[in-house]
């Protein structure tokens, strides 16, 4: 076997879970086989090279090898090789996301519960008065 339709190489090379999902990342673009856009019908062969998003990692290897089973670890990282600008990207990526926090994260609370609720509404009720709006008249 010398060549392999990419949904099916990117599964067995386990960068998705399911050739479903491979399916729906190639669909939206994100899949790149040697700088064009494909379909999930596309062969890949040994000296390709694929340009692939995985959430917000961007990663570019060189297809080694095809296999049509979905292998272990080991095995699947034998059918490419990421190149080193793809590996320093990374890099730089996730140290990038290591020293700034996530703005969710600062939140103390998310949403009042019931009783927040109601304590809310019995301050602006009695501080407030009768008007509709904080200004002053």
């Amino acid at each position: 076997m010398d060549k392999l339709r990419i949904d099916k190489w990117l599964w067995a090379a386990r960068f998705y879970k399911t050739r479903s999902l491979a399916v729906e990342e190639i669909d939206k673009g994100r899949v790149k086989v040697n700088d064009l856009e494909v379909k999930p019908s596309r062969e890949v062969k040994p000296g390709d090279t694929v340009a692939l998003r995985q959430g917000v990692v961007s990663r570019t290897v060189l297809v080694r090898g095809i296999s049509s089973q979905r292998g272990a670890a080991p095995v699947a990282q034998q059918l490419y090789e990421e190149t080193q600008e793809s590996v320093a990207l990374r890099a730089q990526a996730a140290e990038h996301r290591r020293l700034n926090n996530e703005p969710a994260s600062s939140l103390e609370h998310g949403r009042p519960t019931k009783r927040d609720r109601r304590s809310l509404d019995k301050a602006q009720d009695t501080g407030w008065g009768n008007r509709w709006s904080a200004s002053a008249d």
